[in-house]
């Protein structure tokens, strides 16, 4: 089944997003690059809200975000409402995160994850259904909060 992935990636992360952008075409995805596509230094927040964007309203069904780290693509995502993205490193942590916490953007480092196991990790994330079940009730703890604690 086709869907629509929406990848975003800052200065240190382009190389790896551009690799698994090639992916996921071969793998039949439809694509959306949202950059950056060079060295030259941008703001990786801005390309976390682009890519949260486009899987908030619907108009991709996951996205991909790539930094040096992972680590501040993931923080940034996890800001938006409806975005539940994860750091992970390898396939086992896809699997589980799309199984599990029903996340619906994937963040990689780029300077920690290997090619090899970044693309391992990106077929992996495609593939899992979210189990639901005791996971769901979790997962729906996991919605903006509105309340302040007392």
């Amino acid at each position: 089944m086709s869907i629509t992935i929406a990848f975003g990636a800052d200065h240190a992360g382009f190389a790896l997003k551009d690799a698994l952008v090639a992916e996921a075409r071969a793998l039949g995805h439809a694509v959306e690059d949202l950059g950056t596509n060079g060295p030259e230094s941008v703001d990786y927040p801005d390309i976390a809200a682009r890519v949260c964007a486009e899987v908030a309203a619907g108009r991709a069904r996951f996205g991909v975000l790539v930094c040096g780290t992972g680590i501040g693509m993931s923080i940034a995502a996890n800001r938006h409402p409806a975005i539940r993205c994860a750091l992970v490193h390898d396939a086992t942590g896809a699997r589980l995160t799309r199984a599990h916490n029903d996340a619906n953007v994937l963040a990689l480092g780029a300077r920690l994850t290997g090619l090899e196991p970044a693309l391992d990790a990106l077929r992996t994330f495609l593939a899992t259904p979210f189990e639901g079940g005791r996971h769901a009730r979790r997962v729906a703890k996991l919605s903006p909060v509105t309340e302040t604690a007392g």
